[in-house]
């Protein structure tokens, strides 16, 4: 300021000087507010993830040094014709490679990007999904009647209907369907519908408390979405799950569409045999995805980024966390089961994901929560040899080891537990409504206990091998060497069921009652069968005797053709036994081509229980006439046996009017 205006400024009045500060005050303010603002956006960072203590870093290089070997290793043991593994984390492919060949003839090999292989029971993830797109737009409830949305009806069971959370669960009660759950070529597929329409299989636990794995109950899910969406479940998949991700090889459509056909990896049984038929799936739902490595990646992605991928929101964040988060236990301790989701849990690491197991492809997705890694591996052939066990095991152990644990102590109780445990169960995943009932006889599996008091299951060696099962907590048990727990379900002293690590989110098994035990059942149908074929070889050798002997026939005639006539039940009886041994292991193919074997098979049998009439009526003639004791016991005793294999037919439904099993 210069001197004069000094001057004039120390002259003016204090009045007039604030009111120039105030004035000078104001401009400054509104400059400041036109003047333009830059701001300088702060690049956004990946999320921290901290590398557990003794972990290898996950890269690429560190995870193709053990996973190729281990793979390689798999191929040389296992018929496996070629496989493909995926590993995601932050939101990229981090590594994906295929092994071995599309078609082994031509030498062409997997391709991450293109090969498609069958998911199989990993459908259900894109099912579930599709499910939670539509409750968070408020078109369906997760805990209504599922009638609601349904143009057929399920019958409720002790007045509580069926929710979609517990078809999600697996916790509907649905008894187990294979009838055309695969089909062998397409001209005998029928649509999702009409499959789910023409049998509704019986309710057989109550709905949401015992774990029983369904592919009807997928299904049925799926079928919810396609009618509350107005398009066909492959149709809506495709609109909002594949396009939104970008994901060019995956497919719901059966056959495959032209333009994928070519990529379809070669359905092998053998890596040194041809390529099969893949077959195809009604319950599309539950099992008919088709998809590459590369592709599932994208899916994974979604999964472990709040549902988003690039400007693709899948799903809002707070329904993922729903829907991952949600975990319903079969039995206290054991690994739970979300909204589709399975909680594998290894190493204090949240894990979700499934696995899958088709006839000529097997995989198994497992995703990471909070380092945001997937992996994901499928595997072309008859077996996997254990690959994909060993493959979750050991990403794990390498990349997210478990702190040091102090080895908790066995229980004093565990003579006492193990002493309640010890006994004979049967899966949950059962059939009991129809004939396939047959299979209870021979699926159970028994728990035993050693002299150190450890429990022994035998039935459970393929998934966790020769387990020692030691009480580490009430009524839970751990096998050392897998780390696998086994639980029960106990309720006022009694087993209400068991399960262990790797079965406890679908399926359960229960105690078998006494009278379905082998101890009771294979001495009882041993002894029927047993009086069967004496009585069949008895006629023969009857009249040889009289031949050789030249010893005439003492019966009157009627007792002489009532004779005869209970021979020949006892022969059909003895055909409608081995034609059932026969055709038991067949019923797992569930073609609808043993249709014409069954029918004829059941005619035998009704003719063999007509028959139990001749027999009545040979025993009636048997005690009148006057041969010896040995005649009148025997006829007898076939009598009895005819009975009971009366009651063991009707018991077991094998002369069921309908084939739906």
């Amino acid at each position: 300021m210069s001197r004069p205006a000094r001057a004039a400024w120390e002259r003016a009045p204090i009045r007039l000087r604030l009111l120039a500060l105030l004035a000078l005050c104001v401009m400054s303010l509104q400059v400041a507010a036109q003047a333009q603002i830059q701001i300088t956006p702060i690049k956004e960072q990946k999320r921290a993830t901290a590398m557990p203590l003794g972990a290898n870093e996950l890269t690429a290089a560190d995870a193709a040094s053990w996973l190729d070997p281990l793979v390689a290793d798999a191929m040389k043991r296992a018929p496996i014709a070629g496989a493909v593994v995926v590993v995601v984390k932050d939101g990229d492919i981090l590594w994906s490679r295929g092994y071995g060949y599309v078609d082994v003839a031509v030498k062409r090999p997997v391709d991450p990007a293109t090969t498609l292989f069958r998911a199989g029971s990993l459908s259900k993830l894109f099912t579930a999904t599709a499910v939670m797109q539509l409750v968070e737009q408020g078109k369906l409830d997760l805990d209504a009647d599922v009638n609601r949305y349904l143009d057929f009806s399920i019958p409720s069971r002790d007045g509580k209907p069926v929710t979609l959370r517990e078809l999600m669960t697996h916790t509907a009660g649905f008894e187990d369907v294979v009838k055309d759950l695969y089909v062998p070529d397409a001209s005998s597929l029928i649509s999702n519908e009409a499959w789910l329409k023409r049998w509704v299989p019986a309710r057989i636990f109550p709905a949401g408390e015992v774990a029983a794995y369904s592919n009807y109950g997928a299904a049925l899910a799926g079928y919810i979405v396609q009618r509350v969406s107005g398009v066909p479940f492959e149709t809506y998949i495709e609109q909002h799950i594949f396009q939104p991700l970008g994901m060019t090889h995956a497919t719901f459509r059966q056959p495959l569409p032209p333009s994928l056909q070519a990529d379809m990896a070669g359905s092998y049984l053998s890596p040194n045999g041809p390529p099969l038929p893949p077959g195809w799936m009604p319950a599309v739902p539950a099992g008919a995805l088709s998809i590459s490595g590369n592709d599932m990646a994208r899916f994974m992605i979604a999964h472990l980024q709040d549902g988003r991928v690039g400007d693709a929101q899948l799903l809002r964040g707070e329904t993922v966390q729903q829907m991952h988060s949600y975990a319903r236990p079969s039995v206290p301790g054991l690994r739970a089961i979300g909204l589709g989701f399975y909680h594998l849990d290894r190493h204090g690491q949240d894990i979700i994901g499934q696995t899958s197991n088709t006839r000529y492809f097997h995989s198994a997705l497992a995703l990471f929560r909070q380092p945001h890694v997937g992996l994901f591996v499928s595997v072309d052939g008859a077996d996997d040899g254990g690959l994909r066990r060993q493959l979750l095991n050991r990403f794990a152990d390498r990349y997210f080891p478990p702190l040091p644990q102090i080895r908790q102590p066995t229980l004093a109780t565990a003579p006492a537990h193990g002493a309640v445990i010890v006994g004979r169960y049967l899966g949950s995943k059962m059939s009991v409504s129809n004939f396939r009932s047959l299979r209870n006889l021979f699926t159970q599996v028994e728990v035993g206990m050693a002299a150190d008091g450890t429990l022994r299951t035998p039935g459970f060696d393929q998934l966790v091998g020769p387990a020692h099962w030691r009480e580490v907590k009430p009524y839970l048990w751990v096998d050392d060497a897998s780390g696998s727990h086994l639980g029960a379900e106990v309720k006022d002293g009694r087993v209400r069921w068991i399960s262990i690590d790797e079965l406890a989110p679908t399926q359960v098994f229960l105690p078998v009652p006494a009278w379905l035990s082998p101890t009771r059942m294979q001495p009882l149908l041993g002894g029927v069968l047993a009086v069967f074929l004496l009585a069949a070889l008895s006629w023969p050798v009857a009249v040889l005797l009289r031949r050789v002997l030249n010893k005439p026939v003492a019966w009157s005639d009627w007792a002489g053709r009532w004779y005869r006539l209970s021979c020949v039940t006892a022969i059909l009886q003895l055909l409608f036994a081995a034609g059932w041994w026969l055709m038991l292991p067949r019923l797992e193919t569930g073609t609808s081509q043993l249709d014409t074997r069954l029918r004829l098979l059941q005619l035998i049998g009704l003719l063999a229980c007509l028959g139990t009439m001749a027999v009545a009526m040979n025993a009636w003639h048997a005690w009148r006439e006057p041969d010896g004791w040995g005649c009148k016991l025997g006829s007898l005793a076939l009598l009895v046996a005819s009975l009971v294999a009366v009651w063991f037919t009707f018991s077991w439904h094998l002369l069921s009017l309908h084939l739906y099993y």
